[in-house]
């Protein structure tokens, strides 16, 4: 007996180590390939995710997701604009509220702009969206993030009940250069494996300045 355990161990562990490096290399590959979709079908709100805002300045990363929304926006995409996200301590504005003012000074009317203020990551900042949304009757929504972000997102807003297309932004210090695409990329797999294995928002990888 203890001679077939120390024959078949070895083969054991292999195999895990094989199936472990597969299903991070599979996940990370669908990270890669949803950050290169862009999807603009006619829907019923266009969701950003929120990210750091300064005394309701949205941050560079925030900013570049809401330029691409507004341009959505102005292409006919959904006439509404969802934006996301709550506060941290001593703020004074939530995220979502810095991110509709800032589509407002680009000339978006405010009636197209609905703040969803709640959320201090991006699961609860979906759930709190997707609550606002259905009960105003709507489903079908296209998600504003960075490229990497937009799996991750996708699957917790499709767990949260909407039907999603992704239009990520191709601008901001996320994806200027290829180190710091990979790290993004690495850090969106480890978060979308604990994601899945936990259905947990994984707060400890989550931290990537958004």
């Amino acid at each position: 007996m203890l001679a077939a355990v120390r024959k078949w161990l070895p083969r054991a562990i292999v195999g895990v180590v094989l199936v472990g490096l597969l299903l991070a290399g599979g996940t990370a590959f669908r990270v890669w390939h949803v950050a290169r979709a862009d999807e603009r079908p006619r829907v019923d709100a266009i969701v950003v995710l929120g990210a750091a805002q300064y005394n309701g300045r949205p941050s560079e990363i925030f900013q570049a997701r809401l330029d691409h929304a507004r341009r959505l926006y102005e292409e006919g995409v959904a006439d509404v604009v969802v934006t996301t996200g709550g506060m941290r301590t001593g703020d004074t504005y939530t995220e979502a509220e810095a991110g509709a003012n800032w589509l407002v000074r680009q000339g978006v009317p405010v009636e197209a702009t609905l703040p969803v203020g709640e959320g201090s990551d991006t699961l609860r900042s979906l759930r709190a969206a997707a609550e606002v949304i259905q009960e105003r009757g709507w489903h079908d929504v296209v998600l504003v993030s960075d490229p990497w972000h937009s799996l991750r997102a996708e699957i917790m807003a499709e767990d949260a009940g909407l039907s999603v297309w992704t239009s990520p932004t191709h601008s901001g210090p996320i994806v200027q250069t290829r180190s710091t695409q990979m790290r993004y990329i690495l850090r969106e797999t480890a978060a979308l494996l604990y994601y899945r294995l936990s259905k947990d928002p994984a707060d400890q990888v989550d931290d990537l300045g958004m």
